[in-house]
């Protein structure tokens, strides 16, 4: 590839981010339904015909934050996992570090939610950032889980009889997930009953890591919450 060819790809990929930089801002200013073309290119300073050359829609603008996401997403889970070494604790990490995403990323926690709550075909591919794309990178984030999964059967610390790891993966994504939403969204009410949202979710990964440890599971370490 020439110099000029690679300054100009160069060149290409940097307006893109920052076309995505820009619609994070919007979205997470005016939401998706309410966030428009037009307020991205405002707010990236480019003509709103130059951000449909990179993204035909806000559906591809939503994919691609997404995307974003679950790259964000793999790597705190992996971070989470390496940094301990019992597989029990790993897996416990790992849900604490969903939590902190959440909290720490609310735009990407969002698109997420918006696109686990339809449904998709994975069969078919969008030109521009496909559903196939995010099935992939979904399979990357829950991959640490399952390393987790796998070294705790390993290192005795979870039960040696669980079956199908992807899908226990996917469970227990399915389980933090809801009761993150739960806890943003019920948070006041909770507060009412004495309950704290850090509370709530510690307690919910505790009962979640009750089906999955091994009866002699010590649980110690847990005072990180």
């Amino acid at each position: 590839m020439s110099y000029l060819i690679e300054r100009r790809e160069e060149e290409k990929e940097r307006r893109r981010e920052e076309i995505l930089d820009a619609a994070e801002t919007v979205f997470s200013e005016k939401g998706f339904e309410e966030a428009t073309m037009e307020q991205v290119a405002r707010t990236a300073r480019v003509s709103r015909a130059l951000v449909y050359v990179y993204f035909r829609d806000k559906t591809a603008l939503h994919l691609a934050i997404c995307l974003r996401g679950l790259k964000n997403l793999r790597d705190r889970f992996q971070h989470a996992r390496e940094a301990e070494t019992v597989g029990y604790h790993q897996v416990k990490a790992i849900g604490r570090a969903y939590r902190a995403f959440s909290e720490q990323h609310p735009t990407y926690f969002a698109a997420l939610s918006r696109y686990e709550s339809q449904p998709h075909d994975f069969s078919l591919e969008d030109p521009c950032c496909s559903t196939l794309e995010m099935m992939q990178a979904g399979q990357k984030v829950h991959e640490q889980t399952v390393l987790a999964l796998v070294q705790g059967m390993s290192d005795g610390s979870l039960r040696s009889d669980l079956k199908n790891l992807m899908q226990i993966s996917v469970t227990l994504w399915g389980f933090c997930h809801g009761t993150i939403q739960l806890a943003h969204t019920k948070g006041a009410f909770m507060q009412a009953m004495g309950i704290t949202p850090e509370i709530f979710m510690e307690q919910a990964l505790d009962l979640a890591m009750q089906a999955l440890a091994t009866p002699q599971q010590p649980q110690q370490g847990d005072h990180h919450a």
